[in-house]
């Protein structure tokens, strides 16, 4: 059976994760372990990123 996903709200949720990763970061002052863990997630997002976002150009969604 075939399965339907939301490809469109998957790619905004990732652009939102990408966002507060990225304002966290700026917010951080520079605590080393918050600029770290910010730096995981957002290395996980690209992952996402590439896995979700760059198929759903592809298929133009």
């Amino acid at each position: 059976m075939a399965q339907k996903y939301d490809i469109k709200a998957m790619t905004e949720k990732i652009r939102a994760l990408r966002r507060d990763a990225e304002a966290l970061k700026a917010v951080s002052g520079g605590i080393p372990t918050v600029d770290r863990n910010a730096d995981r997630i957002l290395a996980d997002v690209r992952m996402l990123e590439i896995n979700i976002s760059d198929a759903a150009e592809i298929l133009g969604k």
